[in-house]
């Protein structure tokens, strides 16, 4: 097997993850914590990522149908899971976030629900994209670990 080549796509794929708006430098910074103690860091921290944010998006979406119009509880969640997709850099999920919490400032329904579609929309692809990423990275071995796409 051609582990460097493996290693190009991988690097090719994280910097096709940047340039299409997906990841944020915070995943560089998330990048920067793993080390030989801890190989698996990075995939461990955005598994932990994904089970959590899963847990919050039901819980926006059980609030969405059980509270109609309210605004402040959806904001709430809204803003747990903001925060989460800061933290590992997922910055098309957080800009989706941030357009939920707008249209809660604004009382408007409809745009909460079309924004709520839209995250889950984001988080899926976001899911799909890193599960591949990381495949990746586990078939280029130890040296694939992660480098800073060049911007």
């Amino acid at each position: 097997m051609d582990y460097s080549n493996l290693r190009r796509q991988a690097a090719s794929m994280k910097k096709s993850l940047f340039d299409q708006g997906y990841l944020d430098e915070q995943f560089c910074q998330v990048e920067d914590l793993q080390d030989e103690a801890s190989p698996n860091f990075v995939e461990e921290v955005v598994t932990l990522f994904f089970k959590d944010s899963g847990r919050l998006m039901s819980n926006i979406e059980q609030a969405l149908e059980k509270y109609p119009r309210d605004f402040n509880r959806w904001d709430t969640y809204m803003q747990q899971l903001k925060g989460s997709c800061s933290s590992i850099g997922a910055s098309r999920m957080k800009n989706e976030c941030m357009s939920f919490r707008d249209s809660c400032g604004q009382g408007n329904v409809e745009g909460c629900m079309r924004s709520f579609q839209k995250v889950k929309r984001e988080h899926a692809v976001l899911r799909q994209k890193l599960e591949s990423y990381f495949q990746l990275l586990r078939q280029a071995g130890p040296a694939g670990a992660a480098t800073r796409p060049v911007m």
